[in-house]
């Protein structure tokens, strides 16, 4: 088994509370199962980092030219430097839509981290036959992230 890929962890959010190595076990299973996605995330460092709306509203702006907040935006890297790339993840979205929709903050926000790992590994949600087929590929990897956590704990 190859060793774990290195990730960068920030924790942006005052409200998040987290596990770094089960967030780490949860990578690594991803990214054994590698093949099932597209061939995976790139080889190299992933760094992860968990913010408020406010501040990714303005990564969003200031990088895709809308100053809407999100739930996920992805930042590809350079694989030949040793970057997989950067995945950032509103706390706040995931724990609006998960006490609207009465679903589990931890596995919102776990779906949010396989969704910039699979945009990563290429898959795209832009177009309807592509959205489903990333949407199928959600599904698969939450199915095999069944046992790992919780990962993510939101203080009031």
């Amino acid at each position: 088994m190859n060793a774990p890929r290195p990730l960068a962890i920030a924790n942006r959010h005052p409200r998040l509370r987290l596990d770094r190595r089960a967030l780490a076990a949860a990578v690594a299973t991803l990214d054994a199962h590698a093949p099932r996605f597209a061939g995976g995330c790139p080889p190299g460092e992933l760094s992860l980092v968990f913010l408020t709306d406010p501040a990714l509203a303005r990564l969003h702006g200031e990088f895709m030219a809308d100053p809407t907040p999100t739930d996920v935006i992805t930042f590809e890297g350079a694989p030949a430097l040793g970057q997989a790339g950067e995945i950032c993840v509103s706390a706040d979205t995931a724990a609006a839509y998960a006490r609207r929709h009465r679903t589990a903050f931890d596995r919102e926000l776990l779906l949010y981290v396989v969704h910039g790992w699979l945009h990563l590994a290429g898959y795209d949600d832009l177009r309807p036959h592509l959205k489903r087929r990333m949407r199928a590929a959600e599904r698969r990897a939450l199915r095999l992230l069944a046992g790992v956590g919780p990962v993510f704990c939101w203080r009031k």
